[in-house]
């Protein structure tokens, strides 16, 4: 009853969209503070290395983990973590998102999250492609008790299948955007994050905007309303993950798409933020100039890196920009064996 009671929270206006397939039981789910959502899309193997992980958290104290399957056919994904559940690796919920898309699978995760553990105070997260280091929740957990913030980030470090492209590490698409814990203006993704509940509580559901699927970016387009509603930022570097890189993220043509797609991103939030013919204007100034600026910046980054490949970022950041004033939109999550 109490877990029926929960679901049925007002706030959440359409009804819920995902299916639970293995839960703890609702006495022990009472008491959890802080959850782990994990979203995943046909990579078992990847998801049984990121559940390990969790399960091998030092001095974090106990918390849930929530695996939402975003692939409502095969399930591959959910069968292995209802196979971990079973065995006892972690305790929280497995649930299925049937619908496609990032953003619809983190607003299920999230939704089920505050609507199942009513002592929530924390939401952290972790893709599927990724292994926490053992201190990362604690360092998390310990950064929000004392630090004057409400949302937080951690590094990424990348972890290359094919060893001869490691030096790809230093191209910014595969680096994280701070590398000092404190204060920081804003965050940029989801891969390593924890929020706290009130943030979520604040902005309502859906948390994250269901346009940004396949674009990717509905995480930054989070974080910066989460920024105009007034809270704050803190990088926590010794919450620390790995990230497995496999080849086919090291090619040329998926390395340029990321560039273009990350300037197109960057454009259409700040369209969003700024409104109307004037905002127009501004966001396509700035594109300008940071296509006139680029051969300069990617000098300055090819020379640092010495990669000519690592140095055209800039440009093709700013041409992903420019490509969106002409209806552009690269879905690079369309076709996720690609990606």
């Amino acid at each position: 009853m109490m877990q029926q009671a929960l679901a049925e929270r007002p706030g959440f206006g359409p009804p819920e969209t995902f299916e639970i397939v293995a839960q703890s039981a609702p006495e022990i789910l009472a008491h959890v503070e802080t959850v782990v959502c994990v979203p995943t899309f046909r990579r078992p193997d990847m998801l049984e290395r990121t559940l390990r992980s969790l399960a091998a958290q030092r001095g974090a104290g106990p918390f849930a983990v929530i695996v939402v399957e975003n692939e409502g056919q095969e399930r591959a994904g959910a069968e292995r973590a209802c196979a971990l559940f079973a065995e006892g690796l972690f305790e929280g919920l497995v649930i299925v998102e049937p619908r496609q898309g990032n953003c619809k699978a983190y607003n299920a995760a999230w939704r089920c999250a505050l609507t199942r553990l009513p002592a929530l105070s924390h939401i952290a997260g972790i893709d599927d492609d990724e292994e926490a280091e053992p201190g990362w929740l604690a360092a998390f957990l310990q950064a929000a008790a004392n630090a004057p913030a409400e949302l937080f980030g951690g590094s990424v470090t990348p972890r290359f299948e094919d060893p001869t492209r490691a030096w790809l590490g230093a191209h910014p698409v595969f680096r994280s955007h701070y590398t000092a814990s404190g204060p920081v203006p804003m965050l940029y993704s989801s891969a390593n994050y924890l929020i706290r509940r009130e943030v979520l509580d604040t902005l309502g559901f859906p948390y994250l905007d269901e346009s940004f699927d396949f674009t990717g970016g509905g995480d930054s387009d989070f974080f910066r309303r989460a920024m105009a509603a007034g809270f704050r930022f803190w990088w926590v570097q010794e919450a620390a993950q790995r990230e497995t890189m496999p080849a086919r993220r090291t090619e040329a043509d998926w390395i340029r798409a990321r560039g273009y797609r990350n300037g197109a991103i960057s454009a259409r939030i700040e369209r969003r933020s700024q409104p109307g013919r004037a905002g127009r204007v501004r966001v396509l100034a700035k594109s300008l100039m940071l296509l006139a600026a680029s051969p300069l910046r990617g000098l300055m980054l090819g020379l640092d890196t010495r990669s000519l490949t690592i140095g055209l970022y800039h440009a093709q950041v700013a041409l992903g920009r420019l490509g969106t004033e002409f209806g552009v939109q690269d879905e690079q999550y369309r076709v996720p064996d690609k990606n």
